[in-house]
């Protein structure tokens, strides 16, 4: 298949410009306030910490999420053109697939954190001390653009013999697999293995660092105390569940004709 069509949006839009501009200002909002996150911390010596150094890590995964797909939506909404070659769809499945592995395993990695921090404190500089921290995010990184690698390599074997038809937003993997009919034994084998090392062990080991955490939690005496634990974990808690949340809502719904419009709506809600 040397072009694929991408039709974003079921039916004919009728406030394409309205829809365009409310795009256009999420994407730019969140360019803005991430880029401003990064440079508070880089600028700010107190907070050159791991927790920190984790978020300016997350922040730059936020604004290639966005940047990986928000911008061709934007040429579609525009221009009205709807193709991309076979190298477009591709590059933009890598990049997407690379900055996803790389936020899943950051967010165990700062559940992880906030469970050294309160569960073994007298440990935390020892066990989180900047040169884990700066080896941890190099791993995390290095590991997500080899997997991807190997992901669309195997993926490239797939032949799509049905359609070149994407009922997506941009080139995902459920839309790309949908259309395919031959050569996805090796892609699913890679699959299997992406979601077990990216997906579920990060998910698990997430959960397991906050039952430990609750646990220490409730056992303190003082209820400032525990509220003052809690709060450092609320916010880290929120996005876990919003990103996971629809992401496996997503993928986990059976893709037909008459629940497409509602993929992706949650697809554009864990994406921007």
């Amino acid at each position: 298949m040397k072009y694929f069509f991408i039709l974003p949006f079921s039916g004919k839009l009728i406030n394409k410009p309205f829809i365009f501009i409310l795009f256009l200002l999420i994407y730019l909002a969140g360019v803005l306030i991430n880029s401003s996150i990064i440079t508070v911390i880089c600028l700010e010596v107190r907070l050159h910490k791991p927790m920190y150094l984790f978020i300016c890590n997350l922040s730059i995964v936020d604004i290639f999420y966005t940047s990986v797909t928000v911008p061709k939506l934007l040429h579609m909404l525009l221009s009205g053109n709807h193709i991309v070659s076979s190298a477009q769809c591709y590059t933009q499945f890598y990049f997407f697939f690379t900055v996803a592995a790389v936020e899943e395993t950051l967010l165990f990695v700062m559940a992880y954190d906030r469970y050294v921090a309160i569960c073994d404190s007298l440990h935390y500089h020892r066990i989180l001390s900047r040169r884990n921290c700066i080896l941890i995010t190099i791993g995390i990184w290095v590991g997500a653009f080899f997997s991807a690698l190997l992901y669309v390599t195997s993926a490239l074997y797939m032949t799509s013999c049905q359609s070149n038809l994407i009922h997506q937003f941009f080139c995902d993997i459920k839309s790309l697999t949908r259309i395919s009919c031959t050569g996805t034994g090796i892609f699913f084998i890679i699959t299997a293995i992406d979601i077990l090392f990216f997906a579920c062990i990060p998910v698990t080991c997430t959960f397991i660092s906050y039952i430990k955490i609750f646990v220490v939690i409730f056992k303190m005496k003082s209820s400032e105390s525990r509220w003052k634990a809690f709060s450092t974990c609320s916010s880290h808690l929120t996005i876990i569940s919003i990103y996971y949340g629809t992401c496996i809502t997503d993928y986990l719904i059976p893709t037909q004709s008459d629940v497409l419009d509602l993929i992706k709506m949650i697809c554009l809600l864990y994406s921007l």
